[in-house]
């Protein structure tokens, strides 16, 4: 069964085809990934265990030193703390990387479970902050569809206040598009390597959630911010991942010429349905040619604003605050959506699309607890280009943050944060050009955090001359960080991406979902990868942490990879693959590997399952577990590699020559050496 990364309103099924090398997924393995619900840990008790961890900070980026990543990802406003750095008085969950875990959901694969009254997670703040992000999971109700949890957080040992963490956002179960229902059954006629009849919960997934909270002054760096357990809560556990601590501005100010959303009676109390004075104030606006301003408060939208031609600006993503509900339809809309959310669209391309769009500095709280394909429930839709910008926007509980239909032209996306999505982080589709989506952080997406699709579509349009740069993408529930599906001139450059559950990797190209071919060159350069290359449950083989698909074409068009860093890859780091129904028709050629760092790696560095050619100039690596190379091509054993890995001069050090094997060396599966953490590369 081929990795599936389904793309939203796709409104089709591909088949799903066996690689048909090699065995199934075990049923010991299963067992592992069992859900973490059905083993409750055991009474409550009143004795408090010893505190352990640091009692300073440490800050961490994608769960490692800064250091190692520094200059990759999104510059951001927060600073990261891993709860298991924490001082502590819970039970350390991992490291572990098996899938429908929660320690493998979890920001750098670790995270602290506190179940009795009591127990606690106490972080130094390393700089002034008043506001903080808390990640954190919560178990499921016995039925699904989440229950609420306190969490008290202290100050220095004075309460400061009681969160009401909720699990209604999390816990998907079962195959795609998933359920909430924890009894669902697997999907009739899909290929699945679990035995009958399944365990249930089947599949559970999508454990985390997060939850932001304004503290009410500024602390200085030395203060002990503190999450403990009360003796009241209805949560078995308390799992807590990481907080992120920020010291937010006041709100902005109403800029000149521009017309308040208050002045045409918007409510900032979210009692009441403030969509139709938005509108209001947009009509009135573009009569002025002024700003739309949305100021600090709380309104409730709960469908889309439709955006041409205008600048809607809040007072920043922590004092705008556009939030709604989830609505049935009476009818299918004409986008075939069923149900309504709070999202600003552009227009439709078929309706002429929308051009000279500027929204900023506010957030969209959502209220998506299902991914249900045929909706258009995402954060920001439609086509927007033309010289449009997307700046400093918060988008929580979406189905997918920002999902971009073209055909469509001319685009800055930059300085958002995007987490818990049901689906994709961010896709731009079908013949989008000239885009360049940077400084994002996207956490916790249900698909690709950040996708490129090209599909096919009669206009014979590619997506061509796009840009994802200076981007972090951590923990996708569900398939790839960062995913490019065909198009010509794209690019990924300077990303920080880490820890990819299932199905899917840190950086991937693949000829899948009907794309067009990959035409011009396809960049990724000066990206850093930590944590990828996970085992596919499916093929049951380890992928790379930058893998290269040809499921539906080849893959002819330049590929470059420069001037990156693949850091502990579960398994390999760099991978080429085909289906095994297509392994005779389809192969990857024109592939350029220069400038590499690769600091540990479970298997191999280059794993090859299909034929073709890719070159390696200046590739240095260092804690690899197996061969440097795996060259198993298209299967047919002939004693010729069929994918030929062309070594360019002595530049590539660490074991090429004397460990690659020999040039046929193929082992399906070997096995898995866990390297050590990466460091500073001398």
């Amino acid at each position: 069964m081929s990795p599936v990364s389904h793309k939203p309103l796709s409104r089709r099924r591909l088949a799903v085809t066996s690689l048909a090398v090699g065995t199934l997924l075990s049923t010991a393995a299963l067992s592992a990934a069992a859900h973490p619900a059905a083993r409750p840990p055991g009474a409550p008790s009143t004795a408090a265990p010893a505190a352990q961890g640091s009692a300073g900070p440490k800050i961490t980026r994608a769960g490692l030193d800064p250091a190692l990543v520094q200059g990759r990802g999104a510059s951001l406003r927060f600073v990261e703390q891993e709860a298991e750095n924490g001082f502590s008085t819970g039970e350390k969950l991992g490291p572990g990387r098996e899938a429908y875990t929660l320690a493998a959901e979890a920001s750098g694969r670790t995270a602290v479970r506190l179940s009795s009254p009591g127990q606690y997670v106490e972080f130094t703040l390393s700089q002034p902050a008043n506001a903080l992000t808390l990640r954190y999971s919560i178990p499921d109700a016995a039925g699904g569809g989440g229950l609420r949890a306190p969490l008290d957080v202290t100050v220095n040992g004075k309460h400061l206040q009681t969160m009401t963490l909720t699990s209604e956002y999390a816990w998907l179960y079962g195959m795609y598009p998933f359920s909430n229902d924890p009894n669902v059954d697997p999907t009739p006629g899909w290929w699945k390597p679990e035995p009958d009849p399944v365990a249930k919960p089947f599949r559970p997934n999508h454990f985390y959630d997060e939850q932001r909270l304004l503290l009410g002054e500024t602390y200085k760096a030395g203060d002990k911010v503190r999450f403990q357990l009360p003796a009241n809560s209805a949560a078995a556990w308390t799992v807590l991942d990481v907080a992120d601590f920020e010291q937010v501005a006041a709100p902005l100010r109403q800029p000149s010429k521009s017309l308040s959303v208050r002045l045409f009676g918007a409510d900032p109390t979210g009692r009441y349905d403030a969509a139709p004075a938005i509108e209001r104030t947009i009509s009135a606006a573009k009569k002025l040619g002024w700003t739309v301003f949305i100021p600090p408060g709380t309104y409730q939208v709960n469908r889309h604003i439709v955006v041409d031609k205008v600048t809607v600006q809040g007072a920043g993503n922590w004092w705008t605050i556009i939030k709604g509900k989830v609505l049935p339809l009476a009818e299918p809309a004409p986008d075939q959506s069923v149900h309504s959310a709070p999202g600003f669209y552009g227009k439709y391309a078929a309706d002429g699309g929308s051009t000279k769009v500027h929204l900023s500095d506010f957030a969209i709280e959502s209220d998506v607890r299902e991914r249900i394909d045929t909706d258009q429930v995402n954060g920001i839709g439609g086509a927007i280009g033309g010289g449009s910008t997307i700046r400093n926007l918060y988008l929580h509980h979406t189905k997918v943050g920002i999902w971009l239909d073209g055909p469509m032209d001319g685009l800055l996306i930059r300085n958002n944060i995007i987490t818990d999505a049901v689906a994709d982080g961010m896709n731009l589709h079908l013949g989008v050009s000239h885009v360049r989506a940077t400084n994002n952080f996207v956490r916790n997406s249900g698909d690709d955090g950040l996708a490129m699709w090209s599909e096919t579509n009669p206009e014979g349009l590619a997506n061509h001359n796009n840009v994802y740069d200076h981007n972090t993408v951590q923990t996708p529930v569900l398939a790839n960080n960062i995913a490019i599906y065909g198009g010509k001139d794209n690019a990924v450059t300077d990303n920080l991406v880490a820890d990819p559950i299932r199905e899917g990797s840190t950086l991937h190209a693949g000829s899948r979902f009907n794309s067009t071919p990959f035409e011009g060159t396809l960049s990724f350069a000066r990206n850093t990868t930590v944590r990828g290359g996970p085992r596919d449950l499916n093929w049951n083989i380890g992928l790379g942490s930058i893998w290269l698909y040809a499921l539906q074409s080849n893959m002819s068009g330049k590929i470059d990879v420069t001037d990156s860093s693949f850091l502990d890859s579960t398994y390999n780091a760099i991978m080429f693959v085909v289906d095994w129904p297509v392994k005779d028709d389809y192969a990857i050629t024109n592939v350029a590997f220069r400038n590499i760092k690769v600091d540990g790696t479970g298997t191999n560095v280059v794993n090859a399952r299909v034929g073709g050619f890719a070159t390696f100039e200046n590739v240095d690596a260092r804690n690899v577990g197996a061969p440097f190379i795996n060259n198993c091509g298209t299967f047919h054993f002939t004693g010729t590699p069929e994918f030929d890995v062309r070594l360019i001069g002595t530049s590539n050090d660490g074991g090429w020559t004397a460990d690659a094997g020999a040039p046929g060396h193929c082992e399906d599966r070997p096995p898995v050496v866990p390297p050590a953490p990466p460091g500073p590369w001398q």
